[in-house]
């Protein structure tokens, strides 16, 4: 393999700028092309990062010989598309959350993935924050006792514009699978794949603004879950066991702080944050693995069928919008 990792960035909005600023802090990485519908988009975006190779075209990008890794910033419509193209184009790829809006889609690029031998994994970066791999680690330890519920929320309001993507449904807009993807992933990380799935919400142009989400689990054990377009939701979780309790008091996606029985822990973030995910892409790449043990394809496939489950019960699908 080449010194550097060469990283090739399909899309250039808000997501793509801050992850792209931080896999430059990565060392022996190369941010090596940028593609944008637009070219003077991806020009302009190749100036700020310092990223030599610009594209009109994704499947330019895609064509480039000297890319390595693929980073998929699209909307979340996209999403199945530009990953399928990648992997069939021989790249490894990291994809946004939610890495497809449909558990079929979803299959179909782990299978891809799985038959062509490439790395491939959804951009979870709570999965990657160090608080959230050691409450991980304190659960398996039985440091709090056996695991009961889960409360996590994560909302904020944002003004109706139906061209806004978060309110496009063509675009995969919707409270759940751009917001609620982080609570449920707690949940599962924490409790597992739940049996049963309540939920309850309202849809505005066809797209969520607000699901309540309550995860049931053998023998008692549940989450209560939430996510907002319409409401300044708390953006905290709280882990209950039968021997204590751990509080994300803030950005449970992202915390900086942790407090396990009282006692508070913290950690610096590196970067925007999203340094850990990136250093754990190069170093299953450059060690010749397919997936990551910290956000398996099969977690990403668990957490769908779960996200997936309660769209349904909302009134919610993508099925007609994720073509391509």
């Amino acid at each position: 393999m080449v010194n550097e990792l060469r990283w090739g960035v399909v899309a250039t909005g808000g997501i793509a700028d801050v992850v792209t600023g931080d896999l430059r802090l990565l060392p022996d990485v190369e941010v090596l092309a940028v593609s944008s519908r637009a070219l003077p988009k991806a020009e302009a975006f190749g100036a700020r990062h310092g990223i030599p190779r610009a594209y009109g075209d994704y499947h330019d990008l895609l064509a480039d010989p000297d890319v390595d890794v693929v980073y998929v910033a699209t909307p979340h419509a996209q999403h199945h598309e530009v990953t399928r193209a990648a992997l069939e184009a021989g790249k490894h790829v990291l994809c946004e959350k939610p890495a497809t809006l449909t558990p079929a889609h979803l299959r179909d690029v782990v299978d891809l993935a799985r038959e062509r031998g490439l790395f491939l994994m959804e951009a979870v970066w709570t999965r990657f924050n160090p608080l959230i791999v050691e409450l991980g680690e304190l659960v398996r330890s039985g440091a709090i006792g056996e695991v009961r519920s889960v409360r996590a929320d994560f909302g904020f309001t944002v003004p109706h514009d139906p061209d806004h993507r978060l309110w496009s449904r063509r675009l995969g807009g919707g409270s759940l699978f751009d917001l609620g993807i982080y609570p449920v992933s707690l949940a599962h990380l924490l409790l597992g794949e739940p049996e049963v799935v309540h939920a309850h919400g309202s849809l505005v142009d066809g797209v969520d603004a607000e699901v309540g989400m309550l995860l049931g689990y053998p023998g008692g054990a549940h989450a209560l879950l939430g996510s907002s377009l319409v409401s300044p939701l708390k953006e905290s979780a709280v882990v209950y066991g039968t021997e204590g309790l751990v509080e994300l008091p803030e950005a449970m996606y992202n915390p900086s702080r942790m407090i396990v029985n009282g006692v508070e822990r913290r950690c610096e973030q590196e970067g925007a944050g999203y340094v850990p995910q990136l250093r754990e892409v190069v170093r299953r790449v450059r060690a010749g693995e397919t997936e990551s043990p910290l956000m398996p394809l099969d977690e990403s496939l668990a957490v769908m069928r779960t996200l997936t489950r309660a769209a349904e019960q909302v009134g919610l699908t993508y099925e007609d919008v994720t073509t391509g």
